[in-house]
């Protein structure tokens, strides 16, 4: 029996969601695929790579005190 894990990014949270498109490395999709493995064998739920990325850039943006130091209201806007 093996111990349960916990990993940093949990189960996922249903959203709404739009639509992005990235390019990354081979390396870098097969290490996605293998967290969402692993992910899918913690919670007992199958999820798709693509489905951890926008959960996984969230939890980096909310933990990166640069980015949160700037705030909302620093004047700068998105790009559209």
């Amino acid at each position: 029996m093996s111990t349960p894990r916990k990993l940093r990014l949990g189960p996922l949270p249903r959203t709404e969601s739009v639509k992005l498109t990235f390019t990354c490395t081979a390396s870098l999709k097969a290490e996605l695929d293998r967290y969402a493995a692993l992910h899918a064998q913690t919670y007992g739920e199958a999820v798709d790579a693509m489905a951890l990325v926008p959960h996984m850039l969230e939890a980096f943006m909310a933990r990166d005190r640069g980015f949160r130091r700037v705030g909302p209201s620093s004047g700068m806007t998105s790009a559209k």
